[in-house]
């Protein structure tokens, strides 16, 4: 049964919330949320289903959400930031910044190359506990002193969660500001929009509960099953840290401790309409805030790590510029030019330039591969257009 779906389209977008009425279809404890921007005015505001299954909270208009890896797309759009303003160059060593990071042979790894994911540094070598991870100098630590899991210039391997410390930590020293603290001040004050890395302790009820469904469970058990040292496994759990699946009923991204520390690889919260706002923002003012230029959207969303990764996978692949997913077979967006992240479970946020628009789609209800919610109403999109 299809809840009430609530909120509006206006008139030539009807398609649209059929289909997000049809991303309910069979997923009776899902909650989510949708919103488009074109040229910076709402053309899609659409919200539904349960945001906690426990206690039966319903989903609403301004919900927020772990956003998983969309985080990083928001993350790049920082580090794209200082590159406009000259205070951070793509090519120079991270060591020009971050001193430490030159250890164990890594002193000509550039900013970009961390951004891209050739940094070699996809999983740690040591076992982080739960302890670790909320200790953001621990973790960068040990990632400065780690020698990479790859000989450099070899390729890419997506960095799941350490991205995060990388590309925070860079933006730290450069800034001196923690990258949650920059993100509010560049990003989510000026356009007031819900979203944070790093929830305060009040606002702590108010993201949804979030839930996996069985055949990611099944992914994950698979893929356990390989024999070690098995990196792209680790690369989620980052050893006894995480779940797998990055949630348990109280663990993981479900639980405060970790929801409040920053770990801007996974541990973005937000609404749709934040994420849509911001992306919306990057391309054409929205609200009074144009966040990037065109010169620079088009530097950072050159093609920078494309094909089958290091460790191996099966095909679609992802392509990255600097931190940005860009449009692939793997990510489809509406055409080339596109670019943003999408997350772990369902959620999409991203940004067309040409057609400046600020796409987001939220969800507290994890699917595997077989998931097409998003997709569905992107392909929607792409025909109206």
């Amino acid at each position: 049964m299809v809840p009430a779906i609530h909120g509006n389209v206006k008139p030539g977008f009807e398609p649209i919330a059929k289909a997000f009425e049809d991303a309910f279809a069979d997923q009776p404890q899902m909650g989510a949320s949708l919103h488009i921007l074109i040229e910076g005015e709402t053309v899609a505001d659409l919200w539904g289903g349960v945001a906690d299954a426990r206690d039966g909270r319903m989903w609403e208009k301004d919900t927020p959400t772990t956003i998983f890896s969309c985080t990083k797309g928001l993350v790049s759009i920082l580090a794209a930031r200082l590159v406009e303003e000259g205070r951070l160059d793509y090519a120079a060593p991270v060591a020009r910044y971050w001193p430490e990071f030159a250890a164990a042979g890594k002193a000509n790894v550039t900013v970009g190359e961390a951004l891209a994911h050739k940094a070699g540094l996809s999983a740690p070598r040591a076992d982080l506990s739960e302890d670790d991870i909320v200790d953001w100098d621990c973790v960068a630590s040990i990632l400065a002193e780690q020698e990479p899991l790859w000989e450099l210039g070899a390729g890419y391997q997506y960095h799941a969660i350490t991205f995060g410390w990388l590309a925070g930590e860079i933006i730290r020293r450069v800034t001196d500001k923690s990258v949650g603290s920059y993100f509010r001040e560049l990003v989510t004050g000026p356009l007031g929009v819900d979203a944070w890395i790093g929830l305060p302790t009040e606002l702590a009820d108010r993201p949804a509960h979030i839930r996996v469904s069985q055949p990611l469970i099944d992914l994950w058990a698979e893929e356990a099953k390989r024999p070690a040292p098995n990196w792209p496994y680790k690369a989620m759990t980052l050893g006894s840290a995480l779940p797998v699946d990055l949630v348990s009923e109280t663990g993981g991204f479900n639980a405060q401790r970790i929801r409040a520390a920053e770990i801007p690889g996974a541990g973005g919260i937000a609404s749709a309409e934040a994420l849509a706002t911001m992306w919306s923002a990057v391309v054409t003012p929205t609200r009074g805030v144009r966040l990037l230029s065109d010169d620079t959207i088009a530097a950072a969303t050159r093609v920078q790590s494309h094909g089958q990764p290091i460790f191996g996978a099966e095909p679609p692949y992802s392509r990255w510029g600097y931190g940005f997913q860009l449009d692939s077979e793997a990510r489809r967006y509406l055409g080339e030019g596109c670019f943003g992240h999408d997350g772990a479970g369902g959620q999409v946020g991203f940004a067309d330039p040409r057609r400046q628009i600020g796409f987001g789609f939220v969800t507290n209800w994890m699917m595997g591969p077989e998931d097409r919610r998003a997709t569905a109403i992107i392909e929607v999109l792409r025909q109206l257009l």
